[in-house]
């Protein structure tokens, strides 16, 4: 009963103090393994010995009965990602341009569109679309990418799943805490549609893997929080003639654009041409963000990327639509390129 208690009050107050679940289960581990070794050193009799059971023998068989669960349920978790590779392959990787009976049902009320239709679907299922954070803007346009059939979706975040995230990003839950967000993103979006291929990239964006990541996707959705990644983000999509759609959020307020100079839109750094000072900008950890907010600009940024990748309607090049959730109201500014802007200035110059 006193390891119970003390292993029973390790789990409460982690939990209190936000600690993940996997470093609670280390702790618990650590106390069963200070018991056994306890009965191994003392001699017959001692006190502590005495309060835990006088032997080894029931701790070592309780320990044994635990091991054979944990074993059992990492067995269940790899034969069900087994399946689902499996079935992935057969769903996606034999006919990839193709579509089974399974997804023109699935799809039918895009292909009812007649700004989409099935060759709309088929440019989306042909589609190769680079996510860069799984966090609030991320995990809408994610789970609404992988729902519209983008074939290809890449996912690239060093960040792990924290409590604190739970009140916005929606493609993540309790049980993820602790979890690395490509992979909690990624198990969702297979289980939302398992027709898709999922690359999550459980890594930091960095200038050295940023040209060779951005090479094998058609266009990139920036939903990060910093603004050297942006910088970086938008100088390798520019200097790859990709198409970028960016989001924002503040508080109450987000904006979402597509920069594409290729296509004689500006580019980011056109429109923001230097990072503000950092109180001028604080970050959502700082200043805070209403729940819903990052799924209604997130879920805009997937709504761009269908567009431009199915060529239905008037998309965000040249322009930034602003939304103001604590009044209800939405406005759009026109964008100009800048003769100036050091990385787009030449771009499309003879």
């Amino acid at each position: 009963m006193l390891i119970v208690v003390i292993a029973a009050a390790i789990w409460g107050i982690g939990m209190f103090l936000g600690t993940p679940k996997a470093m609670r289960w280390i702790m618990i581990g650590i106390l069963y393994l200070a018991v056994i070794a306890m009965h191994l050193v003392l001699p017959d009799g001692h006190v502590w010995r005495l309060a835990t059971g006088t032997s080894a023998a029931p701790w070592l068989i309780f320990g044994g009965m635990a091991g054979l669960v944990v074993i059992y349920r990492f067995g269940l978790v790899w034969l069900r990602k087994k399946a689902i590779s499996a079935r992935e392959s057969q769903t996606t990787a034999p006919n990839p341009g193709k579509f089974t009976d399974t997804e023109i049902n699935r799809y039918a009320r895009h292909i009812m569109l007649r700004e989409l239709g099935g060759p709309g679907q088929k440019a989306l299922k042909n589609a190769r679309v680079l996510v860069i954070g799984a966090g609030g803007l991320g995990s809408p346009a994610l789970l609404y990418l992988a729902a519209s059939g983008v074939g290809t979706i890449g996912i690239i975040d060093d960040d792990i799943v924290d409590n604190s995230n739970l009140q916005r990003q929606v493609i993540h839950m309790d049980a993820d805490i602790g979890a690395p967000k490509v992979h909690s993103a990624a198990a969702k979006m297979r289980a939302q549609n398992p027709f898709i291929t999922v690359r999550p990239y459980a890594r930091r964006l960095d200038g050295e893997i940023a040209p060779d990541l951005f090479s094998e996707y058609d266009m990139i959705l920036d939903g990060t929080d910093n603004f050297d990644t942006r910088y970086l983000v938008n100088r390798v999509a520019v200097a790859q003639g990709k198409p970028l759609i960016s989001g924002a959020l503040s508080q109450w307020e987000g904006q979402v654009s597509v920069f594409d100079p290729a296509h004689e839109a500006p580019c980011y750094q056109c429109i923001f041409p230097q990072a503000p000072a950092a109180e001028l900008a604080p970050s959502c950890a700082e200043a805070g963000v209403v729940g819903p907010l990052p799924g209604v600009v997130g879920a805009m940024m997937a709504l761009e990327a269908v567009k431009l990748i199915s060529g239905a309607g008037d998309t965000l090049r040249g322009r930034m639509l602003i939304y103001d959730a604590l009044f209800g109201e939405t406005r759009t500014i026109g964008l100009k390129r800048r003769s100036d802007c050091p990385i787009c200035g030449t771009v499309g110059e003879v």
